[in-house]
C-alpha cells in the first residue's frame, strides 16, 4: 500500500514529526510518498527516516521547482 503526505506547509522539526506519525500508521513493506520544500526539510526527513531504520526509496523534484517527492519504506 502506498499514502501520501503533504507537509508543504510545515516546518522543522513537524516536517518529520507528521512523517513519522504517518509511518507509524504503516505495515512493514508500505510506502509513504512524503512532499515537501527543498531546504531544511529535504536534508532532514530522509536522513531522520534513515536514522530511525526506515529505508528511503527515492528522492525526486516534481514539476513545481523547490518541491519534492520523497518515497520512504516502512
Amino acid at each position: 500500500m502506498t499514502r501520501e503526505l503533504d507537509v508543504t506547509k510545515e516546518h522543522c522539526p513537524m516536517t518529520f514529526v507528521k512523517t513519522k506519525i504517518e509511518l507509524g500508521k504503516l505495515q512493514k513493506g508500505d510506502v509513504l510518498n512524503v512532499k515537501l520544500l527543498a531546504g531544511e526539510p529535504l536534508e532532514n526527513v530522509p536522513r531522520s527516516a534513515a536514522e530511525q531504520g526506515f529505508k528511503v526509496l527515492s528522492v525526486k523534484e516534481t514539476d513545481t521547482k523547490g518541491v519534492y517527492n520523497i518515497e520512504i519504506e516502512k
